[in-house]
Formats: C-alpha cells, structure tokens, sequence
C-alpha cells in the first residue's frame, strides 16, 4: 500500500531518506519530551524521529496517509491525530506540556503553520521545517534586505531563526515547481517582548503594508503626535528597522498614547 500525493492538500512526498534524516537531526530535542510533526504522509521522517529519544507524535489530515502509518508504524499508532493543526486545540493532548515542531510542511498553509507557533511560543522552544525556498528565506532574513517584511519581524521578535539547507525539486513525489529550504527557530531566552504586543503586531504589519513609503505615512492610522512624528525613526523605511526597533518603535506609540 502506497499513498498518492494530494494537490487540495498541498502533498509533496520527501523521498530522498538522506534528507529525511538530516531534517530530523536539525532539532535538539532537549528542553522537552515531546515532538510534533505536521503532515507526516507516508512517515520517511517519521522513522528517523522514532529513533531518537523523544515522544513523537504526528498530525494529520489525511485518512489515506493516517490508514498508512498505523498498519506501517504500529508503536506510533497511540500518537497520530487525525486533525488539521491549524484548527485542533495541541492541548487536548499536550495539556500545557512544551513541544518541538516539525516538518515537510504543505506550502499553501506554511506560513499559518509559523503564525499559529507565534502564538504558542510559551509552548514551543524549537520548530524546524521545510518550506517553499522563499518563504524560508523571508522568515530568517535580516534588516535591509528586500524579502524581510512582517513574517521576518515577527518570528524573530521572539526566535532566532536560522536557514539551514536547500532542497531540490527532484527529490519530491510530485515535484513542486520551486525548491525548498529548511530553516530552525530556536526560542530566545526572553521570548516576552517590553511592550503592548498586539500593537507590536499592528505597527508591524501597517508598516509593511506600505513597505516603499516611510514609517511617517505608512503608521498615519495610529493618529500620533506631532511631537512624535517629528522622531528620526519616522523618517525610515519599514525594511530599514531591526526587530528591536520595531519594539522601541512601539513603545514611542505606547507612551505617545498615555500623554
């Protein structure tokens, strides 16, 4: 029994068991007992996770790939989830235990994947995973590159991100049109930031909205003072300012407010 690939759920099936296994190496697995991966398929990282010392559990939306994995893998069978991470509560299971993050992850909901661990962070210390080359890129780029943008900021506000290792087209079932890259976040010591963090996001996001323009005509919503946007910050671009800036960017907004 063989499963076929999926294109409604974005399956590109990892052959190459060399990568498989270099996939699973890129996480510690200390700090925590148990490790998730997403959208395991027909499990050819799986079995690498298996063998190291840690509780692996898989999640899948797939029937086909779940039918596969409990006749294939028999120990894991207590441990797959048939649900879609991005609407399953991880606490029906983990009860509030941290976890690690794994996976080939389908392109179409990448991104969500990432957002969805923003919100678990106090959860999660490490991810790693494999995404659309680009995407990849743009999560782990740097200030004064043109890809960084919200996802950048975001993530590393609070993980140290970092790009592994590119994957070739040919080494999927089917082959997707771009290449992939594999990338790890590893939480910082101090993942809670000094300021309002939903307006962190929110200065983020409307400053990149309007990326080309300075943060003075890209945050004029925000309805600040004069006396504020008179501040050399304002001058910039969004792609100019590092993630703490960003942070000290939004405690100006925050003290402006108050006055």
């Amino acid at each position: 029994m063989s499963v076929n690939p999926k294109k409604h759920l974005g399956q590109h099936f990892l052959r190459d068991e060399n990568i498989a296994e270099k996939i699973a190496d890129t996480l510690s697995f200390t700090g925590y007992k148990n490790v998730l991966e997403i959208g395991p398929g027909m499990g050819v990282l799986t079995k690498y996770l298996l063998k190291k010392d840690i509780k692996t559990y898989v999640i899948e939306i797939d029937s086909e790939s779940v039918e596969y994995l409990q006749a294939n893998y028999l120990n894991l069978a207590p441990r797959i989830i048939e649900k879609d991470f991005l609407k399953y509560d991880l606490n029906d299971v983990f009860k509030g235990e941290p976890l690690a993050i794994i996976g080939n992850f389908p392109y179409n909901i990448s991104t969500q994947i990432v957002f969805k661990t923003l919100e678990m962070r106090h959860q999660i210390p490490e991810f790693s995973g494999m995404f659309q080359k680009e995407v990849a890129q743009r999560i782990c780029s740097k200030e004064g590159n043109k890809v960084y943008g919200i996802m950048s900021v975001l993530t590393q506000a609070f993980y140290d991100a970092e790009y592994l290792f590119t994957v070739p087209p040919s080494v999927f079932i089917p082959p997707p049109k771009v290449e992939s890259g594999v990338l790890r976040l590893t939480r910082k010591e101090n993942y809670t930031l000094p300021c309002d963090e939903k307006l962190f996001f929110k200065v983020v996001k409307a400053g990149f909205q309007q990326r080309r323009k300075t943060l003075r005509n890209s945050l004029k919503t925000f309805d600040l003072s004069d006396n504020l946007k008179a501040n050399v910050i304002f001058d910039k671009r969004p792609e100019q300012l590092k993630v703490q800036q960003f942070i000290e960017l939004t405690q100006l907004i925050e003290t402006d407010r108050k006055l």
